[in-house]
C-alpha cells in the first residue's frame, strides 16, 4: 500500500471534527458511464402501478453483486467492473487507507435511487424527502466505519442530493427521535459534479433530499468496516509538534491553520453549553486516530485528567 496519496493531518483533523471527506470529480467520466450502464435505469411507471415493484426491479437486474457481509472489499466487486474501477483509483485507495487502514471488511452497500415528482404522480405515491437519521444508532466503539457515497452523474439543488449535518458524528442519537428534524443549523446538501465522492463517518446524521427535478438522482453507498486499529494511517510526516498549549481565549490575530485550530471549530448547530462535550470527544478521538494519549487541544482533557486535587 505504499506510495498512495495519504490525507495530510489538516484532512484527518477536518474528518475528526466534522466526520466528512468530500472529494469532489474525482472519478474519470468513463468509469461513471460504466458505472450508470451496469445498473440501468427505471422505467417510469405507468398510471396506477406501484413505483416500489419498479424500483425493485431495477435492483433485481442491476449488474451488482450479492456480496456477502465480512468479506474483504478487494474481493468485494469484480476485477474490470465499475465499482472496482473507482475503489482502485489511488486518490480513493489514499482515503481508505487513511481512514480505516489497509484491507478493510465489506459490509453493505446499496443503489439509492430519488425519483422526480412526475414518477410520483403516476403511481399515486408521495414525494417526500428521507427523514434524518445516524446509521450507527447501536454502534458504542470509538473505532468507526465509513460510509462512501458515490455520485455518478451530476447533482443539482432541485435534485434534492444528500444531505448531511457536519459534526454529528460524536453524538450518538435514537434515530428514531432524530427523524422529526427536517432542517438544521449547518446542513449541507451535495450539489456536485460527476464523479463526486463522500466518505462519511458511520455516525453522521443525514438523509435524503426531495428530487424536484425532472430526471432521477442515482447514489450509490458502500459501507466498510476497520479490521485494525485506525491508528496513524494517515500522513503522519504532516504532524506538526504540539510543544504547549496555546492561549485559550486571547489568541491575539489570525492563527495559522493547524489541527488544533481545526478541531476547535465548532459548528452552527453546537449550543454554548452541550457543544462543548463535541470538543472533548473530538480530542479523544484525535488521541486514537494519532496513537498519543498525551495530546490535548485547548485543555479540554487535561483539567479533567488533574489528579493532583483528587
Amino acid at each position: 500500500m505504499t506510495g498512495l496519496p495519504l490525507l495530510s493531518a489538516h484532512q484527518m483533523a477536518s474528518f475528526a471534527a466534522r466526520g466528512f471527506l468530500r472529494l469532489d470529480a474525482v472519478v474519470p467520466d468513463d468509469v461513471n458511464r460504466q458505472f450508470l450502464d451496469e445498473v440501468g435505469q427505471v422505467a417510469a411507471p405507468e398510471p396506477g402501478r406501484k413505483l416500489r415493484a419498479a424500483y425493485g426491479r431495477m435492483l433485481a437486474e442491476a449488474d451488482i453483486p450479492e456480496t456477502p457481509a465480512g468479506v474483504p472489499l478487494a474481493r468485494a466487486y469484480a476485477q474490470g467492473s465499475a465499482l472496482a474501477r473507482m475503489l482502485e483509483l489511488p486518490v480513493v485507495a489514499g482515503a481508505i487507507r487513511s481512514l480505516v487502514g489497509d484491507n478493510p471488511l465489506f459490509d453493505h452497500h446499496f443503489l439509492h435511487v430519488t425519483f422526480p415528482p412526475a414518477y410520483h404522480e403516476a403511481s399515486g405515491g408521495e414525494n417526500v424527502s428521507q427523514h434524518t437519521h445516524q446509521d450507527s444508532t447501536i454502534d458504542p466503539r470509538r473505532a468507526f466505519d465509513v460510509q462512501i457515497m458515490y455520485y455518478p452523474h451530476a447533482v443539482t439543488l432541485e435534485m434534492g442530493g444528500t444531505r448531511f449535518i457536519p459534526g454529528t458524528h460524536l453524538r450518538k442519537v435514537s434515530e428514531a427521535a432524530l427523524a422529526r428534524y427536517q432542517n438544521i443549523r449547518g446542513q449541507q446538501h451535495m450539489v456536485c459534479e460527476a464523479g463526486t465522492l463522500l466518505f462519511l463517518h458511520s455516525g453522521v446524521w443525514h438523509g435524503g433530499g426531495v428530487n424536484r427535478s425532472d430526471r432521477t438522482r442515482t447514489m450509490f453507498k458502500i459501507r466498510m468496516n476497520p479490521r485494525e486499529p485506525q491508528v496513524r494511517k494517515f500522513d503522519v510526516a504532516t504532524l506538526e509538534p504540539q510543544d504547549r498549549q496555546r492561549p485559550i481565549f486571547y489568541l491575539k490575530g489570525p492563527q495559522p491553520p493547524s489541527v488544533e485550530q481545526i478541531l476547535m471549530t465548532p459548528e452552527p448547530w453546537f449550543e454554548d453549553d452541550t457543544g462543548r462535550l463535541e470538543m472533548v470527544n473530538r480530542v479523544k478521538l484525535w488521541r486514537y486516530l494519532t496513537g498519543d494519549d498525551s495530546y490535548d487541544a485547548d485543555y479540554w482533557l487535561t483539567r479533567l485528567e488533574n489528579l493532583a486535587a483528587a
